[in-house]
């Protein structure tokens, strides 16, 4: 039985994707779940699974083609897999070694039944929520009634975003319909395409700048101190896999603030009126692929160790920079932290806030300057000290200054003195 294969939905508001590689050939013999495609989109590397077991019948589409969802991408002379009540259709007996039929997947899902109370099924049969694609809280992988509202609120909010992103398809990046001249009139020139991640960057860019008005505060906090600490314990961090940065310290430092501050986790729903509160701590770290910012998140970093952040953190960073991590891992941020340092940032910057969160924490390089400190007799010295920029932008319809102040100040004293960090911890 010919059947067409269509690119399906890949959620997080991703309506398209470049093809980067086609993984089998006309006439190959695939399963079910077996990769065919890998597509990039503006977020990650996707792997797209076949839908049936059979033979590729015929490939429509080739490396560098954009797709949209609904395209269609392959057709198969698929057979039926055996059900209950079916007669199962097999391929001749010499292509049976080829083709061991596995247990059926269904993309972006997991199998079997999830565990949660019939009241929480209620309520996801309610908020039209799918109990398989639901982050579980609870004791033993439960899903429970808050998990399914927090889902439910951020993918409406992240809906809106979509929306807005692809209303036009091509959100303007700056004034619109401004014609450029013809640069080829004064020298040699190259033409790039302007997709994938660089064009998601733009959309998101301009989307939070046009829609928040942004506040920065700033503060050099003297992490002299932290560093000692960090070059004492990176060595037995890195022997478990993980590195000991001053990113991860930041991560566990805003993650305890967030629990102080709550009000720095929200978002703001304008359509609806309302200010959604989310009682989850997931920070995001902005990460360069080489090719645009990509924002991984760590769930739940209020209640995860220095050692267990700094394993997970240099994880996520690489299967990001590989293109490898998986969508989920890209969404439901809180908070996101954005790091110039590593690349030479030397000093302030003003980050803009990854809508729709309400504030961003951006970080310059630690660099040792001098710092007037007062001695036991009351008089003043000139000392070397490692001093690390940090700015922050926040949301100014839904946070102050004060707040910033506030926020700013604890951060401060948590990383300066580590002793504050493990007593916050």
């Amino acid at each position: 039985m010919t059947k067409s294969f269509k690119l399906p939905d890949l959620g997080e508001g991703i309506h398209e994707g470049e093809v980067i590689a086609v993984l089998v050939s006309v006439g190959d013999a695939v399963n079910e779940g077996d990769p065919i495609l890998e597509i990039e989109t503006d977020k990650a590397s996707v792997e797209i699974p076949s839908p049936y077991t059979g033979r590729v019948n015929e490939i429509l589409v080739k490396v560098g083609d954009i797709l949209r969802v609904g395209d269609v991408l392959m057709t198969f002379d698929a057979i039926e897999i055996k059900k209950p009540g079916k007669t199962n259709h097999t391929l001749p007996s010499e292509e049976k070694q080829e083709i061991e039929v596995p247990a059926a997947k269904q993309f972006g899902q997991k199998k079997g039944p999830v565990p949660a109370s019939p009241a929480t099924r209620r309520l996801a049969r309610e908020l039209d929520v799918n109990l398989h694609a639901v982050p579980p809280t609870g004791p033993g992988g439960l899903v429970t009634a808050e998990d399914v509202r927090a889902f439910a609120e951020q993918n409406r909010a992240e809906s809106n975003v979509a929306a807005a992103l692809n209303e036009a398809d091509d959100l303007p990046i700056a004034a619109p319909h401004l014609e450029l001249p013809d640069f080829s009139k004064w020298g040699e020139i190259e033409v790039l395409p302007f997709r994938s991640i660089r064009k998601a960057t733009a959309r998101q860019m301009a989307l939070a700048w046009s829609q928040i008005p942004h506040v920065s505060s700033q503060d050099d906090i003297d992490v002299t101190r932290l560093e000692k600490l960090r070059q004492r314990h990176k060595k037995s961090i890195e022997q478990l896999g993980g590195r000991l940065t001053l990113t991860v310290f930041a991560v566990k430092a805003v993650a305890t603030a967030l629990r102080k501050f709550p009000q720095f986790g929200v978002s703001l729903d304008s359509a609806n009126g309302q200010i959604i509160k989310k009682r989850y701590i997931h920070i995001g770290v902005a990460t360069d692929t080489g090719e645009g910012l990509v924002v991984p998140v760590l769930r739940n970093a209020d209640q995860k160790s220095i050692t267990d952040l700094s394993i997970e953190l240099r994880e996520i960073v690489e299967r990001t920079r590989s293109r490898k991590v998986a969508l989920e891992e890209l969404q439901g941020g809180s908070f996101t932290i954005t790091n110039i340092g590593a690349a030479g940032g030397r000093g302030h910057f003003t980050p803009i806030i990854n809508y729709p969160e309400a504030a961003i924490l951006g970080l310059g390089a630690a660099r040792l300057k001098p710092v007037i400190k007062e001695t036991e007799n009351g008089a003043h010295k000139v000392v070397a000290r490692l001093i690390l920029p940090v700015v922050l932008a926040i949301d100014h319809r839904v946070l102050d200054g004060v707040d910033s102040a506030r926020f700013l100040e604890f951060f401060r004293s948590t990383l300066e003195d580590p002793g504050n960090m493990l007593l916050a911890i």
